[in-house]
């Protein structure tokens, strides 16, 4: 722990994947991964339908090795690049790379092809029911897939125009975005106060500050620009939707664009529509607590500008960087101490990035780059409670990592429905580690806060999904689609989720421009909502069996993407495709709202 005292904000080290991108010993890698790529393709000739299980998992094995090394300096370059996205030599590095990555793929890809399209069935099931268990699931996925995948050189066009095509677009949409400056106008009585950000994340955290004119001036500053920048940003949109449905709806013949997301991530799209339904179908649930809210903080009716307004008691407490961090390990702690060590470890081998910066990449996010290195992880730590409960979430992705580190690289990444599991659990950790320590009218406070994530991390993410499914199809079935169009078709969503009880002005019709997941993986959103609902389900289970519930918890992180979620949880004794699964999750949120209304105000 001595290494860990008076921790401060700083920067990663990243040198444990790339020493210097301009030497010799990269290059030599780089020629490496080449002579590895060759030795690959001198066994196309093994590829026959009688071929032995021992050849083919040596196959996959050195598919492997090549994919590791590979995203070594792949991850090197996409860290490198979020660290400054203003860096012209970082851009550079990343479009190298990307370009590499993509020339490598391809020379690869016949034995990916050869598997899904070429082999026969019975000697695909096989080789399938030869293969070590870790693999058997995956085997069967990718068999899936097989009808939604084309010729091997259709599937090499399309990735070498990625690279200059949508991912070019969608790398000028980070570099736009994260070098914007905001005009920030505040209102103080009869005078104003005026300044500029040149960091998104420093104007963000006033959204949630305790004084009503300082959250007004970070909204309208934030979508004024944002409106200011919509001819690009909105055209970058429609060429990323028109890309994914001229791909995955009109040459793969995907049944829908959001079946996409579904079937990639192995998990049924009857699961995800039952999700979005029940969320879709609970949306009162909040808009009572909007109404509820409104009435605490003393106002006729409920502005969108002041959604997370903290209550007027609340002093916005400052929390250090080591403060932040130690809260953050004790609770993890709790829980199990391999959980601490994990991140005790990341700190030690400087594997986070923590301080604000200008055009760093905003948000948070862990990265995965091995099953043999530990993650990194980019924060933008502000000294706020949120900034705290970040830092949770994110070490959450981390030990969600390490747990699945036995598994090889091709199948240690959690499907998307179950990213979110260990960092939403994590944050559940933290919150009860800081209720037990306060007062009586910190309770209602930090009731508050809870609920206000709640509603940020599940019913805006379904409601981001839903105005998602509604523009792809608008934008997919005509062509004189505007930027406008699907601005009022945002603002529709919004009303439909606050109904009658906060008031929407239509300076937030321009906020989809603002949510990067939409542009960078489409329908990621949903995560966010199945990953929390889940968790409550499993919290609730911690809490009635204590630590005998830890190794199914464990079991569950562990199996990273070795098993379709349905079949996973439901060996864990989960049901998501039961609608009152999905309910009880809502069921919680409520009876927090019902227990926040009746704690009386001190």
């Amino acid at each position: 722990m001595s290494k860990l005292i008076k921790l401060k904000t700083g920067t990663w080290d990243l040198s444990e994947l790339v020493k210097n991108p301009k030497g010799d010993e990269f290059s030599n890698f780089l020629s490496s991964i080449d002579e590895k790529v060759k030795q690959f393709e001198n066994k196309r000739s093994l590829l026959k339908p009688e071929i032995s299980s021992n050849n083919f998992f040596e196959m996959i094995k050195d598919s492997e090795s090549i994919s590791e090394k590979l995203s070594i300096v792949l991850g090197y370059a996409h860290l490198k690049y979020a660290e400054d996205t203003s860096s012209n030599e970082a851009a550079s590095l990343m479009t190298k790379m990307n370009l590499y990555a993509t020339e490598i793929s391809n020379k690869l890809l016949f034995f990916d092809m050869w598997f899904k399209k070429d082999l026969d069935e019975d000697n695909a099931n096989r080789l399938i029911g030869e293969a070590p268990k870790v693999y058997q699931d995956h085997l069967k996925h990718e068999r899936s897939l097989s009808k939604f995948t084309l010729t091997e050189l259709e599937e090499q066009v399309i990735n070498i125009l990625d690279v200059t095509g949508i991912d070019a677009l969608i790398k000028i949409y980070d570099r736009m975005t994260n070098g914007f400056e905001y005009e920030y106008i505040e209102i103080k009585g009869k005078g104003k106060v005026k300044k500029i950000f040149t960091n998104k994340e420093k104007l963000v955290s006033l959204v949630r500050s305790s004084r009503a004119t300082e959250r007004m001036a970070a909204y309208k500053s934030l979508w004024s620009t944002y409106k200011k920048n919509s001819g690009v940003l909105g055209e970058i949109y429609i060429n990323r939707v028109l890309n994914w449905n001229n791909e995955y709806i009109v040459l793969r013949k995907f049944p829908s664009p959001i079946s996409v997301r579904n079937l990639y991530n192995n998990i049924d799209d009857t699961t995800i529509e039952i999700v979005l339904k029940v969320c879709r179908s609970n949306a009162h649930i909040f808009q009572k607590y909007f109404k509820e809210k409104s009435k605490m903080l003393k106002l006729k009716k409920l502005e969108r500008y002041h959604l997370y307004a903290p209550l007027k008691f609340q002093k916005q407490e400052k929390v250090n960087y080591d403060k932040a961090m130690k809260t953050v390990l004790d609770a993890y702690d709790d829980f199990d101490p391999s959980f601490k060590q994990v991140i005790e470890k990341l700190v030690e081998k400087k594997h986070i990035d923590s301080e604000l910066r200008n055009n760093k990449q905003g948000g948070a996010f862990c990265s995965t780059i091995t099953p043999e290195i530990d993650p990194f992880v980019l924060l933008n730590f502000d000294e706020t409670l949120r900034d705290v409960s970040t830092m949770a979430h994110e070490f959450g992705h981390a030990i969600h990592s390490v747990l699945a580190s036995d598994k090889p690289i091709s199948v240690q990444h959690p499907p998307l429905p179950l990213a979110e599991t260990a960092s939403v659990f994590g944050e559940m950790l933290l919150n009860d580690k800081i209720s037990n320590k306060v007062s009586h009218k910190e309770k209602k406070i930090l009731l508050a806060e809870q609920i206000d994530e709640f509603y940020a991390t599940i019913m805006r993410q379904a409601y981001f999904t839903i105005f998602e499914v509604s523009a792809h199809d608008a934008i997919s079935k005509n062509n004189a689609t505007t930027i406008d169009d699907l601005s009022n078709l945002y603002l529709s969503n919004l009303k439909e989720q606050f109904g009658d009880s906060v008031k929407v002005t239509d300076d937030f019709k321009y906020e989809w421009l603002y949510i990067p997941h939409i542009y960078h993986s489409p329908f990621y959103c949903y995560a966010y909502s199945f990953g929390n609902l889940l968790v409550m389900s499993l919290y609730q289970q911690y809490k009635d069996e204590g630590k005998e519930f830890i190794p199914k918890y464990i079991r569950i992180l562990s199996s990273g993407g070795t098993k379709k979620p349905e079949n996973l949880l439901m060996d864990e004794g989960i049901d998501i495709n039961d609608e009152n699964f999905w309910q009880k999750g809502f069921d919680l949120v409520n009876e927090k709202i019902t227990e926040l209304i009746t704690i009386k105000r001190p």
